[in-house]
């Protein structure tokens, strides 16, 4: 691969769709159990079941939002060469990770993982999924491409 490779991404909006039905459900019965928890005078396992409550509660939006690409710090495009990845962010910063760069694929292949050292010497990561790519075979191509950092 000597010239380096650029990937425009995409909502993800049937994996979004995914996300709040999986966690949806998590977070309304966390949620419940810590009421009746809180009122039946069980107060220690409300707080445990409350805290739970929030924190899948923050990863759920967390996640969704990254799909959809709401956050500042989303990912909007992908640029693969041999010696380091490029990331464009959606708040015009652009990220490159120089060193340390390490690739981790999923055992379904339905998203993957980069990390990575940028230019200031910051620990940067992101998850990239299937439906973020315009094309399956955009995904499967860069996906054979980043091995070499496994």
């Amino acid at each position: 691969m000597a010239r380096a490779d650029l990937y425009q991404l995409q909502t993800d909006n049937k994996g979004m769709l995914w996300d709040v039905l999986l966690y949806l459900p998590t977070v309304t019965g966390l949620g419940v159990g810590g009421a009746i928890f809180w009122n039946s005078g069980s107060q220690s396992l409300a707080y445990l079941l409350l805290f739970l409550t929030f924190f899948f509660l923050y990863q759920g939006l967390h996640r969704v939002s990254g799909r959809l690409m709401f956050l500042p710090t989303s990912p909007i495009s992908l640029e693969v060469s041999k010696q380091t990845v490029s990331i464009q962010l959606k708040n015009n910063e652009k990220v490159d990770l120089v060193k340390d760069v390490r690739y981790f694929s999923d055992y379904a292949g339905k998203s993957f993982g980069l990390t990575g050292m940028d230019l200031q010497g910051r620990k940067r990561q992101y998850v990239f999924h299937k439906g973020q790519f315009q094309a399956e075979a955009d995904f499967q191509r860069i996906g054979s491409f980043l091995k070499v950092f496994a």
